[in-house]
């Protein structure tokens, strides 16, 4: 029998963990759940979820400490659930990173579809084709064990992160706009989210070029969105 997805439920609201609980659940995942992020960190440990799902606000360690704790050690997909729906909180969210930010209230099916939308990318080691190894330039993404190398040093990027290079790696040259690359990466309900955008960009450059300041990689084209140049001239 094939194994459902876990699900790691943090927050500190019983009313929040019971409805995402039986909501999940119904749809077929397997869940635990937390009221801090010690606890989770815990549970986290000892039975490796397919999905961290955490509150922002909470008791000791919040959302943004136990995703900075998460990321230290597992790529896993992590959502943010925040009250904060303000660009500065999301932004913050993203930049250590988070994978998505849902403001609360929330809908069960808007949730679900995240949920279902983050496990498919974790789950994806190739786009569309057979092609397990990209190459281009001074990059090397092998596509199966997520693993990339920047001028033969290795790269970890969050997934996000390993989304949007890989989406340049494919399309390395073309100027993409940015509707173009934020429903690529990350679904066509984000079009108008442009602080995603410009987050992942900054981390990228930040992990894979020589001077963020003064990128050579991923260059900006005003006005219109971003051209990857993977041989850095």
């Amino acid at each position: 029998m094939e194994r459902r997805p876990r699900i790691l439920v943090v927050d500190d609201e019983q009313q929040i963990i019971r409805v995402l609980r039986t909501s999940l659940a119904t749809h077929g995942y397997e869940v635990r759940t937390a009221t801090d992020g010690l606890s989770a960190l815990e549970i986290f440990k000892e039975w490796t979820p397919d999905l961290v799902l955490t509150d922002l606000m909470m008791p000791g360690i919040n959302g943004l400490e136990l995703c900075r704790r998460l990321r230290a050690i597992s790529q896993v997909p992590i959502l943010i659930l925040s009250v904060k729906g303000e660009e500065r909180a999301k932004v913050e969210a993203l930049d250590i990173g988070a994978d998505d930010y849902i403001t609360k209230p929330f809908g069960c099916a808007e949730l679900l579809a995240r949920v279902r939308a983050a496990l498919r990318r974790a789950a994806m080691p190739a786009i569309g084709d057979s092609i397990k190894v990209l190459e281009a330039g001074d990059f090397r993404v092998d596509l199966e064990t997520r693993t990339v190398l920047a001028c033969g040093r290795v790269v970890r990027l969050t997934p996000k992160e390993f989304d949007l290079l890989t989406f340049f790696m494919r399309n390395a040259g073309k100027v993409l706009t940015h509707r173009k690359l934020l429903s690529a990466v990350w679904g066509g309900s984000y079009t108008e989210q442009p602080e995603y955008l410009r987050v992942f960009i900054g981390n990228l450059r930040k992990k894979i070029e020589p001077d963020p300041s003064n990128p050579r990689y991923i260059l900006t084209e005003h006005w219109v969105g971003y051209r990857f140049n993977p041989q850095g001239e």
